[in-house]
């Protein structure tokens, strides 16, 4: 059983349109109404938490596929309930084995890696953690799981109006990159008549539907040793590559230790390194060793701020494919040096760097069933599609993770053959004195382990309700001692943190600032949801 509820569910400070929702048999917390309704099927087909994780996952590429897709990558947060054990799935791809820095710098001309085309192109991870998720903790057979998805795909699905403006955005950034034959087969698949989709506009994906369901027929094999395989191959071959078979036949996702971080009587645990969940957990660490008045007060933003920057100075210096750190995680969490980072905030704007250890594009959801089974699970192709390469006549969208790669040896997270990258994707949980709170998550690039502090500092300091954490005005930190905030954010407040040194912009667009979901056990059991009000949410419920 988990603690009891430590705020009101109905008490509104920020404005919303959302109350959180209560549910006893099951939740499905997605960024589509679609996906979420995939999920609730798993469920009532029989399935547990992790088949609706999957089916809302596969769902989310189908009916999202602006910011994930099957050529993209995951990471899981699994809370099996008769095991009272969180289990970590990461799954990241690799570099080519054939891809070197001087192969980058030869091929592109620069000395930073490109964001599009084949070069970024990593081996893609989410279809083998699918089938890992469903083969270790599932009940359905993926042909079951992957049915809503494969039916969207097939039988079509009306676009939504933040999904028309993203695929509008997508079309209109690859157009400007000029990226060439290469683009031809993302043109052919993700267009229609030449243009991105209007809101309303039914969008089929028949050469998606077919990958699905040989992903489902083979449980991902087809995708890493089998039929797809060949065709990615073929691309790769023809059109500029660099992959080997090699490279997926000798991939599989890995299950990790998941990474935890005491905070406030709770537990945060995040995916271990090379994912970037150390930075939110490393921002924690430094604000457990600090006061934080009421919310909405300057000093309590000032505080957040200034520990997320020294968070990120550090992970940006020291994460990346755990084989290659420098310095353990452990370390990086360690109460001494988080107390040490601590004693570096002023009450003024610093620019921090790393410190010295001791030694020692996203899509996010949230499942659970009426066993106290949950997962947190999110996905990605990076930016937005990803890197504007789709395998001809299958709807896989290459991710372009490499993207983050540096091109100088002595960088951490410099480029490797079959290295994994510094990865931007996290999914976060919530325990406490053992037990499953539950799982959470803001999607969207560098901006998640920033929402994961929000969201935490939320729930444990300022004590809101699920649905609340999430509505409440965001911030951003950009870079230097640039932040950007939400609209709705105090104009008052915001003056004050700039007379404290923060160059403070005010955003009208929130795109930017993430999109979140929060499932919360209550001690007899029941769920309560909370989902984000900056996009196309839904929370589907038993």
């Amino acid at each position: 059983m988990s603690q009891a509820l430590p705020f009101d569910p109905g008490f509104l400070p920020y404005p919303s349109q959302r109350y959180p929702i209560i549910a006893a048999g099951g939740m499905v917390n997605a960024s589509s109404p679609q996906a979420a309704q995939a999920g609730l099927l798993a469920l009532q087909k029989g399935g547990n938490a992790v088949d609706a994780a999957v089916a809302a996952a596969t769902a989310l590429t189908v009916v999202e596929p602006t910011a994930n897709g099957i050529g993209g990558d995951a990471f899981a947060l699994v809370w099996i309930e008769k095991d009272k054990t969180l289990y970590g799935l990461n799954a990241s791809g690799r570099a080519p084995g054939r891809l070197t820095i001087d192969t980058v710098k030869q091929a592109s001309g620069a000395d930073t890696m490109p964001r599009y085309g084949w070069l970024p192109t990593m081996v893609p991870g989410a279809p083998a953690g699918w089938a890992a998720l469903s083969q270790r903790f599932g009940r359905l057979p993926l042909t079951t799981t992957l049915a809503p998805a494969i039916s969207y795909a097939q039988e079509g699905y009306p676009v939504a109006p933040l999904l028309a403006r993203m695929w509008q955005r997508a079309a209109a950034n690859y157009q400007a990159e000029n990226l060439g034959p290469a683009h031809q087969a993302w043109r052919d698949t993700f267009l229609f008549d030449g243009e991105a989709p209007r809101v309303g506009q039914m969008v089929r994906l028949p050469g998606h539907a077919d990958t699905l369901r040989q992903i489902a027929e083979t449980g991902a094999e087809s995708f890493y040793k089998g039929a797809l395989l060949a065709r990615i191959l073929q691309d790769s071959e023809q059109l500029g590559g660099y992959f080997t078979a090699e490279d997926f036949t000798s991939y599989a996702p890995e299950w990790v230790e998941p990474l935890t971080q005491p905070y406030r009587g709770y537990t945060v645990a995040q995916i271990p390194p090379n994912g970037q969940g150390i930075v939110a957990l490393m921002a924690l660490n430094i604000l457990q060793h600090l006061d934080l008045p009421q919310r909405e007060l300057a000093r309590s933003y000032h505080l957040q701020w200034e520990a997320i920057k020294l968070a990120f100075a550090d992970a940006k210096h020291y994460v990346t494919d755990p084989a290659h750190m420098r310095v353990r995680p452990e370390d990086l969490l360690s109460p001494a040096y988080g107390q040490a980072r601590a004693r570096l905030i002023t009450d003024q704007a610093a620019l921090p760097g790393p410190g010295q250890p001791a030694a020692g594009g996203t899509v996010y959801l949230c499942t659970a069933d009426g066993e106290g089974n949950m997962v947190s699970y999110i996905q990605s192709n990076y930016m937005g599609f990803g890197s504007g390469i789709v395998i001809r006549g299958t709807g896989i969208a290459l991710q372009n993770r490499g993207a983050d790669f540096s091109l100088n040896p002595q960088d951490a997270n410099c480029l490797a053959p079959g290295k994994k990258s510094y990865h931007t994707i996290i999914p976060g949980f919530l325990l406490r004195q053992g037990q499953a709170v539950g799982p959470f998550g803001v999607m969207g690039g560098y901006m998640q382990p920033q929402g994961h502090v929000q969201v935490v500092t939320n729930l444990a300091d300022f004590h809101l309700n699920p649905q609340q954490a999430l509505d409440a005005p965001r911030w951003q930190w950009m870079a230097g001692r640039r932040f950007t905030v939400e609209a709705g954010f105090s104009p008052a407040i915001a003056r004050q943190l700039q007379a404290r040194g923060h160059q403070v912009e005010m955003m009208a667009d929130s795109v930017g600032f993430g999109r979140g979901q929060i499932i919360w056990k209550l001690d007899n059991g029941a769920l309560l949801g909370g989902t984000e009000g900056r996009t196309d949410s839904n929370i589907a419920c038993m």
